[in-house]
C-alpha cells in the first residue's frame, strides 16, 4: 500500500476537503509542483489552476483552486485556497457566463485588462475541471 499523508482543502466561505492521500500535484505560482508522503517542509503561494489528488484506492479527483497558500509540513499538507471547487460544485452555466463577461473586457479599451485576463483564467479553469470541452478560439485572450 502506498504511503499517505493527510491533506486538508480550505476556502474563507468554508472546509472543502480532509481525507488521506497518496499524492497531490498543484498549481503554484511559478509552476506545479507535485507532494508525496514525508516531503519537505514547504510554503508556497498557489495560482489558477487544478489541484489534482490521488486517493489511497488509486482513484483520482481534481478541484478546480484560484490562489492562496499551500503549506506542506509533518506529512500534513493544508491548502489554504482563495477559492476551490469540486467538478459536482461548478456552476457550468455561471462560468461560461464569466468567461463571456472576461472577454467583453478585454475587448473593452478603457476595462482594467489585468482584472479580466484573471477573471478569463479562472472560468477556463472551472469549466475544464467542470469537464466542459473548450474550442481553442474559446480559450484564446
Amino acid at each position: 500500500m502506498a504511503r499517505t499523508f493527510h491533506l486538508e482543502i480550505v476556502t474563507p466561505d468554508r472546509a472543502l476537503l480532509s481525507e488521506e492521500v497518496v499524492s497531490i500535484v498543484a498549481p503554484g505560482s511559478e509552476g506545479y509542483l507535485g507532494v508525496l508522503a514525508n516531503h519537505a517542509p514547504l510554503v508556497t503561494e498557489l495560482g489558477v489552476g487544478v489541484l489534482r489528488i490521488r486517493y489511497p484506492d488509486d482513484t483520482e479527483e481534481n478541484v478546480a483552486v484560484s490562489g492562496g497558500f499551500m503549506e506542506v509540513a509533518n506529512n500534513r499538507v493544508l491548502v489554504l485556497a482563495d477559492s476551490a471547487e469540486r467538478p459536482q460544485d461548478i456552476d457550468i452555466q455561471r462560468a461560461r457566463e464569466a468567461l463571456i463577461r472576461a472577454r467583453q473586457m478585454l475587448q473593452d479599451p478603457t476595462a482594467d485588462h489585468e482584472r479580466a485576463r484573471q477573471a478569463l483564467e479562472k472560468a477556463i479553469n472551472r469549466l475544464r475541471v467542470a469537464g466542459v470541452e473548450l474550442t481553442r478560439d474559446l480559450e484564446e485572450d
